[in-house]
């Protein structure tokens, strides 16, 4: 999930002109909503701000979801921590080998997961595809985590080449058995169609899946809107495509607050609501202490990578394993310990405050 923004200002609007074309007579058709609705759902909500999810007993999402090591205990007791300081909002990545293997029992732990985060007052973004981390997803065990490595058993979805009408049917049944079940779901905040598209070397490969998804969504019209967020300003041809049909614009900034700000400045062009859906790694200078106030400020979403620091191993920074698996002097994500213990409690009372707590 690590960002790859270069704060390209000439190209970052050289990706809105050549979106915003797209929708006028000449270009391409969207079925993203209009700016007007867009705007019209985001005033109905307040400052949204969270954490992207994953209870701390799992590796990755497979674990999360399969029915042996589904544990709604542990989401129940993390989601508390969550609420307990403001938290109104969860990202949450779902998995198609989950589904694939038990498409009923996936749904009906997904239903039980949105009545405990409902309990906390607590709405959920979830994400379907991802091009992150490690390829080859295989139901079943999961592996364990590799010491003082970052997200050493997070998997890709598909995660493999996706190429012919077979693949595509299978992807677009899932997504569509999900998106039709929960469309009306108002626990639900928004649908992340597809997560740092073109990561792993993966490039413009992901162009193809990345259209034929947002086709799907716009199909099936949920409720809800749906976005991609935009992660790596190298990959003009992605943005393009994420930038035109997202009804509200999702992106991923772990730079430092001043240049984060240029982002923010850059994406609010738009005229759409804006929701950062990953920020918050120490250190690289983004922290809630320096740019969350600037988020809220702006009235753009807020959602931190992390939230109890677990089997993800992601309070070890990307690129800085550390074999021994000793704790790190600095965090590199996540708020909380297991036992709910804030890790800094000038960050939890900060967000308290921001929260109005």
């Amino acid at each position: 999930m690590r960002s790859k923004s270069l704060l390209f200002a000439f190209l970052l609007l050289s990706v809105f002109t050549s979106a915003v074309n797209a929708q006028h007579p000449g270009g391409s058709h969207s079925s993203a909503w209009s700016v007007d609705k867009a705007n019209t759902w985001y005033a109905k909500h307040k400052w949204i701000n969270g954490a992207n999810f994953i209870p701390s007993t799992a590796i990755n999402q497979l674990e999360m979801w399969q029915a042996d090591t589904f544990d709604p205990q542990t989401i129940d007791r993390e989601l508390g921590y969550a609420e307990g300081i403001g938290f109104d909002a969860m990202r949450v990545f779902l998995h198609s080998v989950a589904w694939k293997e038990d498409p009923k029992g996936f749904k009906q732990r997904v239903n039980r997961y949105l009545a405990i985060a409902d309990k906390h007052h607590i709405q959920t973004i979830f994400v379907f595809f991802d091009d992150c981390w490690n390829p080859n997803a295989k139901p079943g065990k999961q592996p364990d985590p590799k010491p003082g490595i970052h997200n050493s058993g997070w998997m890709q979805d598909p995660g493999r080449p996706v190429s012919t009408p077979a693949d595509f049917s299978e992807l677009k049944a899932y997504v569509d058995d999900i998106l039709t079940t929960f469309k009306h779901d108002k626990r639900i905040l928004l649908w992340d169609l597809y997560n740092e598209p073109g990561n792993s070397n993966k490039n413009f490969k992901s162009a193809v899946l990345l259209t034929k998804v947002f086709a799907w969504a716009h199909t099936v019209n949920p409720d809800q809107p749906v976005s991609s967020g935009m992660w790596n300003w190298d990959l003009e041809d992605l943005n393009k495509i994420q930038f035109k049909n997202s009804d509200v614009i999702t992106y991923h900034c772990y730079d430092s607050p001043d240049s984060h700000q240029k982002v923010v400045q850059l994406l609010k062009v738009s005229g759409r609501p804006v929701i950062c859906t990953e920020y918050m790694a120490r250190l690289r200078n983004s922290t809630f202490e320096n740019t969350m106030p600037m988020l809220k400020k702006e009235r753009v979403g807020a959602i931190n990578w992390g939230l109890v620091s677990g089997k993800t191993n992601t309070i070890y920074a990307w690129d800085t394993p550390m074999p021994d698996g000793s704790e790190p002097k600095v965090w590199f994500h996540d708020v909380f310990r297991k036992d709910g213990t804030p890790y800094n409690t000038k960050e939890t009372d900060l967000i308290k405050q921001l929260n109005g707590n």
